[in-house]
């Protein structure tokens, strides 16, 4: 189901919910190693994390946006849900006119295709540029085990289906969509971007997937899952978006967090906090 429009600069934006993820507690780590990881996964409620799958509805002065496309059919029926909520705010496919990808892992992208067709019918696909450099790249993708080449595939399959619509995007200012600006995020993938829409605290930011579980990283950036591709890096990502989000008193949201809300620096052996809207 489809989230109230909230207006953030030139844009209203509503949250598209894809769905549910489930996965084992043992994909949670920690930067401190093994000990500090094994009482984390102890300590964990329950058996597995679920979280939250979100894209993003941007309508303004240039038309139609998405910040991206969830599951598609791809993901099994507890996901793929974010067409029918985008149908449910009113907005048909060819109505689309891009996409900014946050990275390109399947639960944001795989969205974007019909079997191997393109599922939006004249949308330009904006890409970070480092995220398509890395999973673009057939060499790269030699050095990873078959299981773990999905991703490359999904890279080279909207190459395909999307021929002539995919460019990349630097960060900073995203050209041709005022008050929109790439923030660099990397570590769980080389190239994520959160996108920061709108001007001073009445900014948005949505971090994509550089926090997973809300709270648990917010108060301390070392916890982490084991599908961050650079674990020490992500961890940095972590702290310098949490000491910029507070430092400016950006709303923060991410991709696998669906409340709103802003920083505050934590008390105690608490990191940051997490104060919703």
């Amino acid at each position: 189901m489809s989230a109230a429009a909230r207006r953030f600069g030139a844009y209203d934006l509503t949250v598209l919910l894809d769905g549910i993820f489930e996965a084992p507690k043992t994909v949670l780590s920690h930067a401190a190693g093994e000990d500090a990881t094994r009482r984390l996964v102890d300590s964990w409620p329950g058996d597995k994390i679920s979280i939250d799958v979100n894209c993003y509805l941007l309508t303004g002065p240039n038309g139609v946006t998405l910040i991206d496309a969830g599951t598609g059919d791809h993901w099994g029926p507890m996901l793929g849900k974010a067409r029918a909520a985008l149908a449910a705010a009113g907005v048909r496919p060819e109505q689309v006119d891009r996409v900014l990808l946050t990275h390109l892992h399947g639960d944001h992208a795989l969205g974007l295709l019909d079997g191997d067709r393109a599922w939006l019918p004249r949308a330009e696909i904006l890409i970070p540029e480092r995220d398509l450099a890395f999973y673009g790249d057939p060499a790269v993708a030699e050095t990873f085990p078959p299981a773990r080449r999905g991703n490359f595939k999904t890279a080279a399959d909207l190459a395909r289906a999307y021929a002539g619509r995919v460019r990349t995007i630097a960060p900073g200012p995203v050209e041709g969509l005022p008050d929109i600006e790439a923030v660099p995020l990397p570590g769980h993938t080389p190239g994520q971007s959160g996108y920061r829409i709108g001007e001073g605290r009445d900014s948005l930011l949505i971090w994509a997937d550089a926090i997973h579980l809300g709270d648990p990283q917010i108060e301390d950036p070392e916890v982490g899952l084991t599908y961050d591709l650079d674990p020490a890096q992500a961890v940095q990502s972590r702290r310098v978006l949490l000491e910029e989000a507070a430092r400016h008193g950006w709303l923060v949201t991410g991709s696998h967090v669906s409340r709103t809300g802003r920083i505050e620096a934590g008390a105690g052996d608490r990191g940051w906090r997490f104060v919703e809207d």
